[in-house]
């Protein structure tokens, strides 16, 4: 799993080519799935939940209506996920009568659009990975903004008993990594294993030659889970179902290595180390968090916003107000970071309440295109395509649509101006006489 010689097996690719599509003419491959058809598409099934008791998986989304927009993210840290609960952003959308509503708020939207985006009215905030697969091999999309955590790159994690103290200690044993089952979606947390074993290896002399690399499939299927697709207004919903912090579906390495199946395990550093440390039972060895190389801080993040081209195109507007509930939000959370942290701790994988401040501390909350992050993703893209995550290349600079971001930080200031001349007016004169 190294540069040029990886064994295939460590690389999760498709079995056919997937044809980069456009707008209204996103059609999506079929093909074998455990225990059913994989398709992407509505129609396929009478509800979701009735495809997912049926063995089917299947990317259903509700007709398209461009009164409503629909909004996705991730349990990380993003103005979106402190925006799910202060409703800024909707705000924006009622002043131009739009409806603004989570996507699993709709029976008919099940949870796979958050990763294929085959909705054109969804905005996207949320872990890098899968939007790239979704530009490079699926459709295109625009590329608004991003807010990056640049401490969390990755750690490497032992038994806390065990003898081994440094990663040289790993030559000759096991390291799992995990190969997700699910053909729909994109393998991001494959991606970020991979990534991050490498280079930790890499800083410590080592090659992936050096130690054994154990693959671990396992089902990610919790999407088809009939509880899981009720409908939810709130993103925190699904956390509050399955007590997210605890639930090792979302860490299925941990149990491989505490059964000592695997030495090591990679983890993302203080997401998720703090929670694992807290059992007593693991250690990290490794940091990438703790070098000083800002390139190395790229696991499946920058977080990034994107929108379909068919939205950006023809209705500019909704992308608009969007990003003026990001500015709005993103500025706020940066002057009130204890009440953010509050927020985001019901969300993210931090420890508890003061570790969440603690990881979003130093973080500018404002989503931004800076040279910095345009950097970090096409790091993330490249290396991707490196390694076959994704079939085909594009242009992160080309991706990328600074203008939306760029007008609503504009119409935010003119707004405000205006409040400022309202305030200097000057108000009744007293009557004389």
């Amino acid at each position: 799993m190294d540069n040029k010689d990886i064994d295939p097996t460590i690389v999760d690719t498709q079995e056919e080519d997937v044809s980069v599509q456009s707008r209204r003419s996103f059609v999506v491959n079929a093909g074998l799935a455990a225990g059913g058809i994989a398709a992407l598409g509505a129609g396929l099934a009478s509800t979701p939940a009735q495809a997912a008791a049926e063995g089917q998986k299947v990317a259903a989304t509700v007709p398209l209506n461009w009164k409503e927009v629909f909004y996705t993210n991730c349990p990380l840290i993003s103005a979106s996920n402190v925006d799910q609960e202060l409703g800024w952003t909707g705000e924006e959308y009622r002043k131009i009568g739009v409806d603004f509503s989570y996507f699993r708020s709709r029976r008919g939207n099940n949870w796979y659009p958050h990763y294929v985006h085959n909705l054109d009215n969804l905005i996207r905030f949320g872990g890098l990975y899968p939007p790239i697969h979704v530009q490079a091999d699926v459709r295109r999309t625009r590329l608004l903004g991003a807010t990056h955590v640049p401490f969390e790159g990755g750690c490497m994690m032992v038994r806390s008993r065990d003898d081994i103290f440094r990663m040289s200690d790993l030559k000759g044993k096991k390291i799992g990594i995990t190969k997700s089952l699910n053909t729909i979606k994109n393998d991001w947390w494959r991606i970020q294993e991979h990534q991050g074993i490498l280079a930790m290896l890499r800083l410590n002399g080592m090659t992936i030659k050096d130690v054994e690399i154990v693959d671990f499939p396992y089902p990610d299927d919790w999407y088809d889970d009939p509880k899981m697709l009720e409908p939810m207004e709130n993103p925190s919903d699904w956390q509050l179902k399955r007590d997210h912090k605890h639930d090792l579906a979302f860490r299925p390495l941990e149990t491989q290595l505490l059964e000592g199946k695997v030495d090591a395990i990679y983890t993302q550093s203080k997401v998720f180390q703090h929670i694992q440390e807290a059992t007593g039972q693991m250690k990290a060895i490794e940091d990438l968090s703790r070098y000083p190389d800002w390139t190395l801080q790229l696991a499946n993040i920058p977080a990034v916003i994107t929108c379909t081209d068919v939205m950006a195109e023809e209705h500019p507007e909704l992308v608009v107000a969007f990003m003026k509930g990001m500015i709005r939000v993103g500025r706020w959370t940066n002057e009130h970071k204890r009440a953010a942290a509050a927020i985001l701790n019901k969300q993210t994988y931090y420890l508890n309440e003061e570790d969440t401040y603690r990881g979003i501390q130093y973080v500018d909350m404002v989503p931004n295109l800076s040279p910095q992050n345009m950097e970090s993703v096409d790091i993330g893209k490249e290396f991707m395509l490196k390694h076959g995550y994704i079939k085909n290349d594009f242009d992160v600079g080309k991706w990328a649509a600074p203008e939306f971001l760029e007008q609503a930080a504009k119409e935010l200031i003119e707004l405000q101006w205006k409040k400022v001349e309202v305030e200097k007016l000057p108000g009744p004169s007293p009557r004389l006489g």
